[in-house]
């Protein structure tokens, strides 16, 4: 597969979706599916495995990921959303970058409270991290220059800067993922005391390692954080952006994102 970033789906009432299937080289060219490398055996994964692991993925002609971008000056950075979306990388002008998928376990991807009015009105929700004990799901992580990960991160602000902010995880699990089968807990196996969310099942066996989260920056909403609804998390994997906006959302109901989240 190889093919314009500007054919990918993109309505922006279902922002961030859709993502990738799987691990992709975007270019503002073209969008080329990579191979999986082997998967480190090991229990964690510091900086330089991890740009090893991404320099191993392979194009279909054979050619490395490290032959045909220098990661070696790049740094990690998680995308949950819009940043994830091959068509907005295009808006964006994001540099070549290898998208890759990861897990993550304890922390959730969620809505922001605040809206961004410059596709459709009233405007579309971006995504945000918040903790959420027990749970699990896939997303996506970048590896970019410094100077280019401000400037796709200062892109979800629009009009209002310093609305997001990269930050560091204190808390949480962000691990290597190759099986793309892997679902979510469902709904119903979130429990709900009124006052805290807990899941009833288990999280499954990993299959990659854990990387260090003091090394991989978070897009995190800071202005007025994640949507509250009634005292609970509504997670993105439950409640697409159109759903979400039309059945859930109602204005002025937020968490304060620093009680949502522990960061360095």
């Amino acid at each position: 597969m190889a093919t314009s970033p500007r054919l990918w789906p993109n309505p922006p009432g279902n922002s961030p979706l859709p993502l990738p299937a799987g691990p992709v080289l975007f270019s503002s060219r073209e969008l080329t599916e990579l191979n999986y490398p082997k998967m480190p055996d090991c229990e964690r994964l510091d900086l330089d495995g991890l740009r090893d692991y991404v320099g191993s993925f392979t194009l279909d002609d054979g050619r490395l990921v490290s032959e045909v971008i220098d990661l070696q000056k790049r740094r990690p950075l998680l995308v949950v959303g819009e940043l994830a979306n091959p068509y907005r990388l295009c808006d964006i002008m994001a540099p070549d970058m290898p998208i890759i998928p990861v897990r993550l376990e304890h922390i959730c991807r969620t809505w922001a409270d605040n809206l961004d009015g410059r596709d459709i009105q009233p405007g579309i929700h971006h995504v945000t991290v918040v903790r959420s004990p027990g749970w699990w799901e896939k997303s996506y992580i970048t590896l970019l220059e410094l100077p280019d990960m401000k400037k796709i991160v200062q892109w979800l602000d629009g009009s209002n800067p310093n609305t997001w902010v990269p930050k560091r995880l204190a808390e949480g699990v962000i691990r290597l993922e190759d099986d793309m089968s892997i679902t979510s807990p469902s709904l119903e196996q979130i429990s709900w005391d009124g006052v805290e969310e807990k899941v009833d099942v288990e999280i499954p066996r990993s299959n990659g390692p854990a990387l260090d989260l003091s090394s991989i920056m978070v897009p995190i909403n800071t202005r007025s954080g994640c949507y509250n609804s009634r005292g609970r998390v509504n997670r993105c994997v439950h409640f697409p952006q159109t759903d979400f906006h039309d059945k859930m959302f109602r204005r002025g109901s937020s968490f304060k994102w620093s009680d949502m989240l522990d960061y360095l």
